[in-house]
């Protein structure tokens, strides 16, 4: 029970101060965790990540922050913030010292270590749940409160070790998303655990209500500037890589069709030899046939083809002749060359599953498991002597496309031999 008077709370609040002081277990059980978290993520191995949590040590200093927050206590806020800091940077070089180990070994598979270095709803549920029944049995208890103590362990240190091995290893996506990971658990946790002290009538001081609340004001701010964007999806984005295609148009041939057709001119001045047309072909008509114009002009002209012989050869005094060329528009032939696939397998020998990238050991895109068909491209390539397939796999309707390890990959059909496949010739009808 849970005394209401201020003497009894007083003497309570002494006992679990003194109880959730930083030790030097706190340091050494801290080194073993983060040594054990790297190694499992280095071997992406979840047993040996499970061994790993269940060698934490016990939160408390956690619940004595949480305490010190609520009396108002400085030098315990300090002590206990501290042994929890030194804590986090014992197992974030733990993790950092895997990542540096995992360069000679790349690129391998990093299924466990992408999964702790994102935001999952039900790990934020888990946690709720943690946060709360540790704090209440700590209080309430004068027994060690073991496993909610690992279920806070497993939402601190998973990501933090998990946040020093993408600094390590240089893989994109692992850094810092880890560490964001692990500051949105602090602050949900921490302000569930003070929500749960003042629901159990623990009467903070005036310094501890200021303190407090403002502990809870910063706490709120930052998760919600940190979740703002909401949880990430468990299936990333359709990368953008382009399907070839071989486009070819032909040249538009044009087609001279003359607007008007040339028409002799008499006139008292012949003109001068005309000049050559930049058209192939000109169709001219020439009117052997006086008009009245032609008549009441016969009398004027100098050298003129007389209106009384309309038999005669007329002569031909214009001048070059107005043709007008008209580009027919003729279709743009696109013809698209479908790359032939083949069928395959994830197999991968660890890990149950293989990580699908957009480039070759470039940015992930998302894990695909063992057993999962995907359509193999003909196109390949090689990156540190090592084999990279282009494939694509259908999810949710959407056809996503990346790069695998040929080493992953099991073919449905006897194993292909790459090779650049030739561009077909197409065939262009030039317009009549």
């Amino acid at each position: 029970m849970i005394p209401t008077d201020a003497e009894g709370q007083a003497a309570l609040i002494s006992e679990l101060s003194r109880r959730a002081y930083p030790s030097i277990e706190l340091f050494i059980f801290s080194l073993a965790c983060g040594a054990i978290l790297g190694l499992g993520f280095l071997r992406d191995s979840q047993a040996i990540l499970l061994l790993g949590i269940l060698v934490t040590p016990l939160m408390t200093p956690w619940v004595g922050f949480l305490l010190a927050s609520l009396t108002g206590s400085p030098r315990f806020l300090f002590q206990t913030l501290m042994g929890l800091l030194v804590s986090a940077v014992i197992v974030f070089i733990g993790g950092l010292l895997a990542g540096f180990a995992a360069r000679l070994f790349l690129p391998i598979t990093l299924t466990n270590v992408f999964i702790h270095a994102r935001l999952w709803p039900e790990e934020l549920f888990v946690l709720a749940i943690g946060a709360i029944t540790l704090v209440a049995s700590f209080v309430r208890s004068e027994s060690k409160p073991f496993l909610p103590s690992v279920i806070i362990a497993y939402a601190f240190y998973l990501p933090i070790n998990a946040g020093g091995f993408g600094l390590g290893s240089g893989v994109d996506g692992i850094w810092p998303q880890g560490i964001l990971v692990f500051a949105t658990h602090f602050m949900l946790a921490s302000i569930l655990g003070l929500l749960t002290l003042l629901a159990l009538k623990l009467r903070p001081s005036t310094r501890g209500l200021m303190l407090s609340g403002i502990m809870l004001l910063v706490f709120s701010g930052t998760l919600f500037s940190l979740m703002g964007n909401g949880f990430p999806l468990t299936t990333p984005q359709t990368s953008n890589t382009a399907t070839p295609t071989s486009t070819t148009q032909p040249t538009a041939l044009p087609s001279l069709t003359p607007s008007l057709p040339a028409t002799t001119t008499n006139t008292s001045r012949p003109s001068s030899t005309p000049k050559p047309s930049s058209t192939p072909t000109v169709d001219e008509t020439t009117s052997a046939t006086p008009t009245e114009e032609d008549a009441a002009n016969t009398s004027t002209a100098t050298t003129a083809a007389t209106a009384t012989k309309p038999a005669a050869t007329p002569t031909k005094t214009s001048s070059t002749p107005a043709a007008t060329s008209t580009a027919v528009s003729i279709p743009t032939i696109t013809a698209t060359v479908e790359l032939q696939t083949i069928a395959g397998t994830i197999s991968a020998d660890e890990g149950g599953g293989a990580n699908l990238r957009q480039t070759p050991n470039g940015k992930y895109l998302m894990t695909l498991d063992n057993g999962t068909v995907v359509e193999i491209y003909p196109d390949f390539r090689l990156v540190n002597g090592i084999t990279w397939l282009h494939v694509y796999v259908i999810r949710d309707d959407q056809k996503i496309e990346g790069w695998l390890l040929e080493s992953v990959v099991s073919y449905a059909t006897p194993e292909p031999n790459f090779e650049p496949s030739p561009t077909p010739e197409i065939g262009i009808t030039p317009a009549p």
